[in-house]
């Protein structure tokens, strides 16, 4: 597991710029941790990188947000509310898997269904400055094995 730390959203923004360099078709991302804690931030930052990042909406009522650039499709995910693993496998979840970049918030929730290679970051606020986050990197399969993600903050 690697830790990093962003001082404020901008900092939290700019690491998934960077990492949204890396990724490709097929990647999933699993984004955790409480309300509020940089989840979407993340997610901007994301998108910003491929130069979506005025429609951005957070999909808190309609579970997915799809969004499609030249390079790849992006599929927002906010999970917070299904019960249970099923809800997300009605709703034919796990076909997006393989169609472009998938991110997750509270994606805790489906890990067992998830593929052997993705990448979870719980996002932890520092009890000492409340616009610090510390991010929590692990990764799952081989396909993040190789990547310093200290060196993208």
């Amino acid at each position: 597991m690697q830790q990093i730390e962003c001082k404020n959203e901008y900092e939290t923004k700019e690491f998934a710029r960077k990492l949204a360099s890396v990724l490709k078709k097929g990647d999933i991302i699993v984004l955790t941790g409480e309300l509020g804690s940089g989840k979407t931030k993340f997610t901007e930052g994301v998108l910003s990188y491929f130069d979506l990042q005025n429609d951005i909406s957070s999909p808190t009522f309609t579970i997915v947000n799809e969004y499609h650039s030249d390079k790849v499709d992006i599929y927002h995910f906010d999970l917070y509310r299904l019960t249970d693993i099923y809800e997300f496998e009605n709703i034919g979840g796990e076909e997006y898997f393989e169609k472009g970049i998938c991110i997750l918030e509270w994606g805790e929730l489906i890990e067992d269904i998830l593929p052997e290679n993705y990448l979870k970051i719980t996002f932890n606020r520092d009890d000492n400055d409340e616009n610090t986050r510390i991010l929590s990197i692990e990764t799952f399969g081989n396909r993040f094995d190789n990547i310093d993600f200290t060196k993208m903050v």
